[in-house]
């Protein structure tokens, strides 16, 4: 396979720290956490780890949380929902609390999913013409939408699943055009909707007699939902994280192990269902080909800050040559210290705390 970009070698220390944070200047950072997508509660546990590790005579940090009903939670019930975990109720409009922002120099958006990592709080913060941490606008928007994320990664040559977009309307009002859609790609596949995260809505489809409750499924969620070929085998799942703005690096590769048919919400958030694995144990050159392309599409998305990268690999048979597949990107992937994020970065020599600090750095720089 032709590589898609040139690799890039991996930092083996953390760049030193940019000008715009001097010595014994504190810079005041907002930290967005919760939300309302279904990893408020990663969120939230992320929150607290950045915030144990941003260092403090850099960095004057204030906890914010976003309710699951959308609503930001003042200071006493900020703290409350950091020490149980969520929040489900409380707060005020987002629009009447938003003018806060333009008292800090920085706001670490930690979010997930619809209205967080899908370019709305970063129009909102854009407005407020408040630096970030993370991608735009357009970088969020376009990673958050499966369907546009396909599509530019197509332009840009990436390798990708097959697969067809099928609309709420076409399945209310002409079902046979969405399950031709379904024979085209041919059994099993995937029906997942074109704008959550988390796994949710996800439904893999083995007989004719599935296809209509995970359509049903996937349309109660989202008006747009993305029929995916499955790959052929049983694919290794490989990530690879981007750090950087218009000159990112890649980390090594990780692989992602389990033993559920798929990488569902229930694998994704119950301990002991999946394992990490990094570096992967792959060919030097396959692995330069996986860091290639992410760097490929962190580019073409205009990603920005951070992303993690996914990918499927079809080991060839036979002296057959594999299959690369992109998966997804994330945007703002899951920050604990034990996340595939933060971990694949400690592979290549950084500690959470000068990555976090790098990524503040990076939210700071003039582009």
């Amino acid at each position: 396979m032709q590589a898609a970009a040139p690799p890039v070698a991996l930092p083996i220390a953390p760049c030193s720290a940019l000008t715009s944070i001097l010595p014994g200047v504190k810079k005041r950072i907002l930290l967005l956490a919760g939300g309302q997508s279904g990893e408020h509660e990663v969120s939230l546990m992320s929150a607290k780890s950045v915030l144990a590790a941003l260092p403090a005579d850099k960095f004057e940090v204030t906890p914010l949380v976003i309710s699951r009903q959308g609503r930001w939670l003042p200071p006493s019930e900020t703290s409350r929902a950091l020490e149980a975990g969520r929040a489900e109720h409380g707060g005020e409009s987002l629009l009447k609390q938003a003018a806060g922002v333009q008292g800090f120099d920085l706001v670490f958006p930690l979010l997930h999913g619809p209205n967080g990592e899908d370019g709305t709080v970063q129009g909102l913060l854009t407005l407020a013409g408040i630096p970030f941490v993370g991608s735009g606008v357009l970088g969020s928007a376009v990673s958050m939408d499966k369907v546009m994320t396909k599509l530019v990664l197509a332009s840009a040559g990436i390798p990708q699943v097959e697969y067809r977009l099928a609309t709420r309307r076409q399945w209310r009002h002409s079902p046979d055009t969405v399950r031709d859609m379904a024979a085209e790609l041919g059994l099993p596949l995937f029906v997942k909707p074109a704008n959550l995260g988390s796994s949710v809505g996800i439904s893999k489809v083995r007989s004719e007699m599935e296809l209509d409750a995970a359509l049903d499924l996937a349309f109660s969620l989202d008006r747009r939902v993305i029929l995916e070929a499955m790959t052929p085998g049983r694919p290794r799942e490989l990530e690879v994280g981007i750090l950087g703005n218009d000159a990112p690096v890649a980390s090594p590769v990780g692989e992602l192990r389990f033993h559920a048919d798929f990488y569902d919400y229930q694998t994704k958030y119950t301990a002991g269902e999946a394992s990490m694995h990094i570096p992967a144990e792959l060919p030097l050159e396959l692995a330069e080909q996986v860091r290639a392309y992410a760097l490929a599409a962190f580019a073409a998305l205009d990603c920005a800050g951070l992303a993690r990268i996914d990918f499927f690999y079809v080991e060839g048979r036979n002296g057959a040559a594999g299959q690369l597949f992109l998966n997804e990107v994330n945007t703002m992937p899951g920050f604990t210290t034990t996340s595939m994020y933060p971990k694949l970065w400690e592979a290549a020599g950084w500690s959470y705390e000068a990555l976090v600090t790098r990524l503040v750095e990076l939210g700071l720089e003039e582009r």
